[in-house]
């Protein structure tokens, strides 16, 4: 539970502050190297000549600089022995917070020019520091600090490996992964690497972000009585010019420095009464900015209170080299190297981050678009129990699409993740299905460590139990699969018989996949597909018809087709298209990744181009795990097109197979695949592939006993088809309840429920046009206005048929039944088979 809480605080977290720390990365980096990248680009500004006299003593270039600049200097930087440049700042003119900085020579006091690209560090440290937002960007700064914190630390815990003392599992990278699990394996491998790196940042960063925190580090680091008032910058005090004696400066520095001065930062008073201060570095120095510090009355030259680096407590240490920590330097020029490459890396984990994410998201959303496929159930008992435990949610999509392919067969199912699988449950199964993923090396994933904390150490007699298990796993890992295989064991060791021998998945494999299948093919006499067996007919697009033009909605089409030979279903049942990719995509793909459309490959035993080919298959975004691939193998490579599933909305004796389809758009703007094929790319009187699927679940009662029928959008289709059977029985008590935007555009099939209305063939029909009122108005608030007939109708025997979309309109009608029947009663209603549901 903590685990899954960290898990989905990280992700928040990092799709949140990602971004930024992506971008304070970047800039630290570029910033953490300024002076050395400023003197590469100004050689001719920037180095100066050594000369066998040595750096101006401060007492004559300070006198030299102001001479020279006409302005009031107030600090002073000097590298002593070198060919570096020294810096200066100025008094600000008045009105200002901060005065002017110029670079000089301090072998003659002669002020340089400009340097290039000063400005664009500035910007540099202005981006990292406040994203160049003033005090608004800084708390932005700041708080993506904390993030990072929490992600070191939480991300830490998550990929904590079984083998903790193998550092392999903690810091190899595999090159030879793709897709998924090599985008979370540098997630985590990277991370580790920078792990120590990122905290020394974070933790030193937030010094400058929050008092409290800089407060709350001095207090606990500082050798000083925590009552002592501590010196804060801030603003220059307004006053008088202070006096200041540079020589007695001067002396007073070289007498407390000694021989072995190698550089200093002398800033003078900014009012009268207040002291210089001087930090200055000796050739002992453990790193560059181990400054000891000395302040010096400025009239006298006379010492005051002096610091001396090596002789402070470690934690006063630590409190002067905050920036030599944050920059890394604190541990010599490899240490600045090691931060630089670890703040360059930064935005990898932004990028691997959201790949990660992405791909959670379409897995979970292919495991509800699977969910969404199984029938409603009643309460009775269940043939199969299917658990299944999933990170990505691979192992969840596959183990609904298993329970759709069972119920389609008749059989009852009980799917449910393996957190929920207690004892009573294990005990009541006759038969099991397990569909299990492994999370890195041999791990359990979140959601299962519970059942194997809780279970997995018992003792459970289960002799009646049998059992098949689909293992998923990366071979890349020493324990592949090791999760699913400790449950096998444990359930060998409580006397469960497996039906045959587990079925691993490495990374996804379609040939394991179609095992899998072949397998419980083999068990249970289930096909993928059923009644109609595993081969698509071809149909022909005979009729294609807009029935809302002008709708403010998607366009809706009434789609006709007809089967070669002719196809036989009943009211209720399913067609399944198989879409195609237009024309314009395939070229569109072929062309992006530099691919030639005509060259030959063979297709289901035809020979055919390259391009006609693709267009049965999904065209992924990258190409990375395609690349050399010969164009057989490139096809074979790629996924074929799943099915789309559709309503049927018409009889076998109208001659012609009817589907309601309505156009859909993905996020780019394009069409759906589906519904794109159907409604606009496929040529009218050319060819398709379908089959028709049963769905008894939603075939009309074989009495007489009154129906109602509920729907809104394409779900139409399915209630039109229930409509012709019973008018074609002669069963005339039926109530169509129908929902859409608006009256003049949305009113699909007007003259034919019109006709029926009035011939009486339909006794009742109740309308809901969201937007031709002020108030928006739906089916569900039809049904509840009619309660009082809709407990007449049920008290007759009524079913109750509802066809359309789940979130909505069918969670509304479920509501109002709740209210008007209460949960006993529509829990009967389900139970005797009257209350069914053919959702999307």
């Amino acid at each position: 539970m903590v685990k899954n809480a960290l898990f989905q605080l990280h992700w928040l977290f990092g799709i949140s502050a990602g971004l930024v720390l992506a971008l304070m990365g970047l800039t630290g980096a570029a910033y953490s190297f300024q002076d050395e990248l400023l003197r590469a680009l100004n050689p001719e500004v920037l180095r100066v000549e050594v000369r066998d006299g040595g750096v101006l003593p401060a007492d004559v270039l300070l006198p030299k600089i102001e001479a020279a600049s006409q302005q009031r200097v107030l600090r002073l930087n000097v590298e002593a022995a070198a060919d570096l440049p020294g810096r200066v700042m100025f008094a600000p003119p008045p009105g200002q917070r901060r005065g002017q900085s110029r670079y000089f020579d301090p072998y003659s006091g002669e002020l340089l020019g400009e340097p290039r690209g000063q400005g664009f560090f500035e910007l540099m440290l202005e981006l990292h520091r406040f994203l160049a937002l003033g005090e608004y960007g800084k708390q932005i700064t700041a708080a993506s600090t904390l993030a990072l914190i929490f992600f070191c630390l939480s991300g830490l815990y998550l990929r904590w490996p079984r083998q903790a003392l193998n550092w392999r599992a903690w810091l190899t990278l595999d090159w030879a992964k793709r897709g998924r699990g090599f985008n979370w394996d540098l997630h985590a491998v990277a991370g580790t690497w920078c792990l120590a790196f990122y905290l020394c940042a974070a933790l030193t960063g937030l010094y400058w972000s929050y008092d409290w925190y800089r407060e709350g580090l001095t207090d606990l680091l500082s050798s000083e009585p925590a009552g002592k008032p501590r010196e804060h910058g801030g603003r220059p005090a307004a006053g008088a010019v202070p006096l200041v004696n540079y020589p007695a400066l001067w002396g007073g520095l070289q007498q407390a420095a000694g021989a072995q001065l190698t550089g200093y930062s002398l800033r003078l008073p900014t009012a009268a009464g207040q002291p210089a201060t001087v930090f200055y570095l000796r050739d002992d120095a453990p790193h560059e900015r181990a400054f000891n510090q000395l302040a010096l009355d400025p009239l006298s030259g006379a010492p005051g209170q002096h610091k001396r680096y090596r002789e402070q407590a470690l934690g006063d240490q630590l409190l002067a080299s905050v920036y030599a920590l944050h920059v890394g330097s604190y541990f010599g020029l490899a240490g600045r190297i090691l931060m630089l490459l670890a703040s360059l890396s930064m935005p990898l984990f932004a990028i691997t981050g959201w790949l990660l994410y992405l791909d959670r998201r379409r897995k979970k959303r292919a495991a509800l678009a699977a969910r969404k496929a199984l029938s409603p159930m009643g309460a009775g008992a269940r043939d199969w129990l299917i658990g299944f435990a999933s990170q990505s949610g691979f192992a969840e999509q596959l183990a609904w699409q298993t329970a759709g392919q069972l119920q389609a067969a008749g059989l009852a199912v009980d799917v449910q993740p393996l957190a929920r699988l207690d004892e009573q449950r294990l005990r009541q199964a006759q038969h099991a299905l397990f569909v299990l993923s492994t999370c890195g090396d041999g791990e359990a994933p979140d959601s299962a460590r519970g059942f194997e904390r809780k279970l997995l150490g018992q003792a459970l007699a289960l002799p009646h139990l049998r059992y098949a298990m689909l293992a998923l796993g990366d071979r890349q890992y020493r324990h592949f699969c090791g999760f699913a295989l400790r449950v096998q064991d444990w359930l060998g060791r409580q006397g469960a018989r497996s039906l045959f021998e587990p079925v691993q998945v490495d990374a996804g494999d379609a040939r394991a996949l179609a095992n899998w299948q072949r397998q419980l093919s083999q068990l249970t006499g289930v096909q993928a597909t059923t009644d109609t067996g595993n081969v698509y007919g071809l149909w022909t697009l005979h009729q294609r018809e807009l029935l809302n033009p002008g709708s403010q909605g998607a366009p809706t089409y009434l789609i006709g087709l007809r089967g070669e030979p002719a196809a036989d279903w009943l009211a209720g049942d399913i067609l399944q298209v198989l879409p195609r990719q237009a024309d314009a995509v395939v070229r569109a793909w072929l062309q992006r990744f530099g691919l030639d459309g005509d060259q030959p490959v063979h297709l289901d035993g035809m020979r055919q181009s390259l391009a006609q080919a693709l267009a049965s298959r999904q065209l992924p975004e990258s190409f990375a795990h395609l690349l050399g691939l010969h164009a057989q193998a490139l096809l074979e490579a790629l996924a074929p097109l799943a099915p789309r599933d559709y309503s049927i909305a018409s009889l076998p004796s109208d001659g012609v197979l009817e589907l309601i389809v309505r156009q859909q758009r993905q996020g780019d703007g394009s069409l759906g695949l589906g519904s794109g094929w159907l409604t606009a790319h496929a040529p009218l009187h050319s060819q398709l592939l379908a089959r028709v699927r049963r769905n008894s679940a939603f075939h009309a009662p074989a009495d007489e006993r009154p129906l109602i029928l509920i729907g809104n959008g394409s779900g139409l289709a399915g209630l039109r088809s229930l409509l012709k059977a019973r008018i074609a029985a002669g069963h005339r008590r039926n109530w169509l309840l129908f929902g859409e935007r608006n009256v003049a555009h949305d009113f699909y099939c007007q003259g034919e429920l019109q006709g029926w209305l009035a011939s009486g063939e339909l006794a009742r029909l109740d309308l809901a046009f969201s937007r031709d009122q002020a108030h928006k108005r739906y089916v569900q608030d039809c049904l509840g206005e009619a309660a009082e007939q809709l407990h007449g109708w049920l008290a007759a025997g009524a079913a109750v048929y509802v066809c359309g979309s789940l979130a909505g309109m069918a969670a509304g009608v479920d509501a109002v039944l709740h209210d008007v029947l209460g949960a006993a009663g529509v829990r009967e209603l389900t139970e005797q088979g009257r209350y069914r549901r053919d959702l999307y």
